[in-house]
């Protein structure tokens, strides 16, 4: 099946996400498996203000990219397309953001194509 990524965009840290929040993130890879899906990875990231950014050579202290949400952690599934990938996306928790969902490029199958 395709890989695709889900971002999870938050205006606050996922440290400082509701406790039920959380809950409902633990209990992603459940859900997702009752609607044809895996989830391959999912993974939360640090607070932004531990953040170092690399652009042009220049090394900056915190989040480079000034925006009111924070990519706050993702998931890596697998979905039978696009579309299913989307209805799988859409049962994540956000209390104050959304979600972006990309495909994966597959080295693999570019190595053997």
């Amino acid at each position: 099946m395709p890989r695709y990524v889900v971002l999870l965009y938050e205006r606050v840290a996922p440290a400082d996400l509701p406790p039920e929040v959380m809950q409902g993130h633990a209990q992603m890879p459940q859900r997702v498996e009752e609607q044809g899906g895996r989830i391959v990875a999912g993974l939360a990231l640090e607070h932004p203000d531990t953040a170092t950014s690399i652009r042009g050579g220049t090394i900056t202290d915190g989040p480079f990219i000034e925006t009111k949400e924070v990519l706050g952690g993702v998931f890596i599934i697998e979905a039978r397309d696009l579309d299913h990938a989307l209805s799988l996306a859409k049962m994540t928790p956000v209390v104050d953001g959304g979600v972006e969902v990309r495909p994966l490029v597959d080295f693999q199958v570019l190595e053997d194509g």
